[in-house]
């Protein structure tokens, strides 16, 4: 009766470590040490506005993010995988990324330990990585992602940021630090990437992102859409557009591709609106040298009570009440913020100087030189009216003030008086070719200004961007 009783009880013991391993977590995240050097990478970049938003220790070179859409309970269902590289030995770092429920998260192939605390998502490998080693993370998460409204680390710019779902369907709207709602990133413009973006949503929806579009899979009842962007791009850039769209395409200089995706029956101002496109596209091109992307386009928001807009790259969002009076500000963008990025928050005014003064520009070129003169002088009055403070040093709640782009603007056209037309579009066409798509600050357009005009310029900057009180007008004539 007893033979095998051996045999069983091994193979009740088989059983129940079988069962205790089950009940084991996958890994067991080694405890982290902020406190150790050399080895955890830093929880945030010490940006000059935002010092939390970035992480240290590691540089993007790809994202790409996979996401299934549910427009009617407004969740996604995801997976964002990163190509990285380790600028220093570590065995923990961090990632942006706020809210959304986790399901596994693997570096190297492997499952990774985690903790989180508010927008910071620890990642603890299970090998340490090396300096210069290439990694990769695959961050598997679902949930609904929700806007950023009142985060301190991250004022409110202009409203909600981030993931926005609005009345016509999804608009992402990432601006300054939206884009951890919807993907784990290393949230600062200074780690720039390339990205790949494979959206699922159901029909009738149309799905848009930034770059080219590479495929379009019918699923039945819903779509794949494959998106594509090959040039290096600022977090915030990234963005999409998800409603019952129209599409309609078109051809910029050169055999540029535009796309718009609009909102049934767009109202007559958008479609006139669009018809400029070109000719703005031919006066950027020939005013700063070519178009810096493969494509172009808007997407429009269908909901006149939105007020917000973005100059994603390659893919401006607007509200369809904005377009006309907004599209060649932030078509200026392409070259002035999304091909050349600022270093830091502080430097904001290249972007919103330049796409403001581009748009003193434009009058000028379109309706003479004295509408050009009258528009300046106008704002050369608000400007002192209000006091306004210098654009090369932000307030942390007034990063996108009117000092920004009225001073930031009046800066540039006080540089222009200065330097002669000849030598400030020679500065500007250097400006977005030295610098094409990496990241600048000020201090660099300063030393190229210098460079390129041959003239000390330190006082001149030194009242313009960063002296308290509004500089007194100059002489309109132009050397």
């Amino acid at each position: 009766m007893l033979k095998g009783t051996g045999n069983s009880i091994y193979v009740l013991l088989l059983a129940c470590l079988w069962l205790a391993a089950c009940a084991l977590p996958a890994t067991t995240p080694p405890p982290i040490q902020p406190d150790s050097e050399g080895d955890v990478g830093a929880a945030g970049l010490g940006d000059p506005i935002y010092p939390h938003l970035g992480n240290g220790g590691y540089n993007v070179a790809h994202y790409n993010i996979s996401l299934a859409v549910d427009m009617a309970g407004n969740s996604i269902s995801a997976t964002t995988t990163i190509q990285a590289q380790a600028t220093e030995p570590l065995r923990a770092f961090n990632l942006d990324f706020l809210g959304l429920t986790i399901d596994s998260i693997q570096v190297n192939g492997q499952p990774a330990g985690f903790r989180r605390a508010g927008s910071e998502l620890t990642l603890l490998p299970v090998s340490p990585l090396a300096s210069q080693q290439p990694f990769t993370v695959a961050v598997a998460y679902h949930g609904q992602p929700t806007p950023i409204a009142n985060d301190p680390a991250v004022p409110r710019s202009y409203g909600p940021v981030g993931w926005l779902r609005l009345s016509p369907g999804v608009f992402v709207i990432s601006q300054p630090g939206g884009a951890m709602t919807w993907y784990p990133v290393n949230n600062h413009p200074s780690d720039k990437a390339t990205y790949a973006f494979t959206i699922t949503v159901a029909k009738p929806y149309v799905a848009a992102a930034n770059g080219s579009l590479l495929a379009k899979i019918d699923n039945g009842p819903s779509r794949t859409y494959r998106w594509v962007e090959d040039r290096p791009m600022a977090s915030y850039l990234a963005t999409l557009a998800i409603a019952n769209f129209e599409v309609v395409t078109g051809e910029g200089p050169n055999g540029l591709p535009l796309r718009y995706y609009l909102p049934p029956n767009a109202p007559r101002p958008v479609m006139d609106a669009l018809a400029e496109t070109p000719a703005m596209l031919r006066f950027f091109t020939e005013m700063l040298g070519p178009y810096p992307f493969e494509t172009y386009g808007l997407a429009v928001i269908g909901d006149e009570r939105v007020r917000i807009g973005l100059e994603a790259q390659t893919l401006t969002i607007l509200p369809v009440q904005r377009v006309a009076a907004e599209q060649l500000h932030e078509l200026a963008h392409q070259w002035f913020g999304n091909s050349v990025t600022p270093a830091t928050w502080q430097d904001i005014w290249l972007n919103e100087g330049f796409a403001t003064y581009s748009e003193w520009l434009w009058v000028e070129h379109t309706q003479g030189r004295a509408a050009f003169e009258a528009l300046v002088r106008a704002q050369y009055l608000r400007m002192a009216q209000a006091k306004m403070w210098p654009p090369a040093q932000p307030p942390a709640d007034q990063l996108f003030g009117p000092p920004i782009y009225i001073r930031g603007a009046w800066s540039l056209h006080a540089l222009r008086l200065r330097l002669g037309d000849d030598v400030f579009f020679a500065l500007l066409r250097a400006w977005v070719t030295r610098y094409q798509y990496g990241n600048a600050s000020t201090a660099d357009f300063m030393a190229l200004a210098e460079e390129i005009s041959g003239q000390p310029l330190a006082d001149f900057f030194q009242t313009w961007l960063y002296t308290a009180a509004v500089p007194s007008l100059p002489p309109l004539v132009r050397p």
